[in-house]
């Protein structure tokens, strides 16, 4: 089967860097499902993993996590989907990936496509929206469902125009929350005005002095999508008494820990592939969420953040697609299709 593939790891402008290949078409055993890929979208994930090393491949890697597309054949331990099934999905980061023509996947991670978006929109979805709400849900502790309660608090989302920031906003102004989201360029506050942020600051500025120009002395949550070093002293300075920090963004130093100890301030890691990875007794809740994402797509409660397609599916086009996301000022998702 076609695929695009690398066999060194090379700076984004060498035709090396990503090859259109020729793969064997997998099989599905146990819980897999064998996917006809209709359209993927690329990630910082996907950047980080092709970024220039001192390695090579004996075998052709495949990278690719986000992705739409249609049940050829399912594993025999399948008790979730059927051939013919339209899914989305953000696959596992120790497998081969989702730039081929058929993807392997275990189902436990597989949600149903929304009925209302078509393979594009929907394959933007899926990592930013699990990684979104399980930052919220999960890691933040947030009520979803608790409105009442979650109107007198507010969330600071750090990032708020990227992929991630893009869902995160929809999904804490549906749990009731005041949503605060940093946007230095024009097009960006446009962008996270437009997804229902209350307030919007700069986060090359300092925290406390824009917040408190709009009342607001500090913050129960806050929701890091961007340079977690670069703005702990701000987040260590706003964070409320007893409040919980998220981030997604590794560092490369250390930071210090202790300015969040006389507060009793909760900080937490979210990395959406931790239950594939180590395939965890809990695999199964990103289905449910998925699925649980779905019926609020269709119910019109949330929107894709798809902003830019690209086609055909093949090496140059995927180079392009790199490129945009590697410059780190992509608004929403890019998706590659056809």
């Amino acid at each position: 089967m076609k695929a695009v593939g690398l066999y060194k790891y090379l700076p984004i402008e060498k035709e090396e860097s990503l090859m259109d290949v020729q793969v064997e078409k997998p099989v599905p055993t146990k819980k897999d499902l064998l996917v006809k890929i209709k359209a993927i979208s690329i990630n910082p994930v996907d950047v980080k993993v092709r970024a220039p090393k001192d390695k090579e491949e004996k075998e052709p890697r495949i990278l690719g996590w986000d992705a739409s597309g249609v049940v050829e054949e399912v594993g025999p331990e399948c008790t979730i989907f059927k051939p013919g099934d339209e899914v989305y999905y953000s696959g596992d980061l120790t497998r081969p990936g989702t730039y081929s023509e058929y993807h392997l996947v275990d189902e436990r991670i597989v949600g149903l496509k929304p009925k209302s978006l078509n393979f594009a929109q929907s394959a933007a979805l899926p990592l930013t929206s699990i990684t979104a709400w399980e930052s919220l849900f999960d890691r933040l502790m947030i009520d979803i469902n608790n409105h009442q309660e979650n109107r007198s608090k507010s969330i600071l989302i750090i990032g708020g125009a990227g992929g991630v920031g893009s869902i995160a906003i929809q999904l804490a102004k549906l749990a009731g929350l005041q949503v605060i989201a940093t946007a230095s360029r024009e097009e960006s506050k446009q962008w996270v005005n437009k997804l229902g942020a209350d307030y919007i600051i700069n986060y090359h500025e300092n925290f406390r002095t824009q917040l408190e120009q709009y009342d607001i002395e500090g913050v129960p949550y806050i929701l890091c999508l961007n340079e977690t070093e670069q703005h702990w002293e701000n987040m260590a300075d706003i964070i409320l008494p007893q409040g919980r920090i998220c981030s997604i963004v590794e560092m490369d130093n250390p930071i210090d820990l202790t300015a969040l100890k006389n507060k009793s301030v909760t900080f937490a890691w979210e990395f959406m592939f931790t239950r594939s990875m180590y395939q965890t007794s809990d695999m199964i809740k990103q289905h449910e969420l998925l699925s649980e994402l779905s019926k609020l797509i269709d119910q019109g409660k949330i929107k894709t953040t798809l902003t830019e397609t690209l086609k055909p599916m093949n090496a140059e086009t995927l180079r392009r697609a790199h490129k945009m996301v590697e410059k780190g000022s992509m608004i929403g998702k890019v998706v590659v299709e056809n």
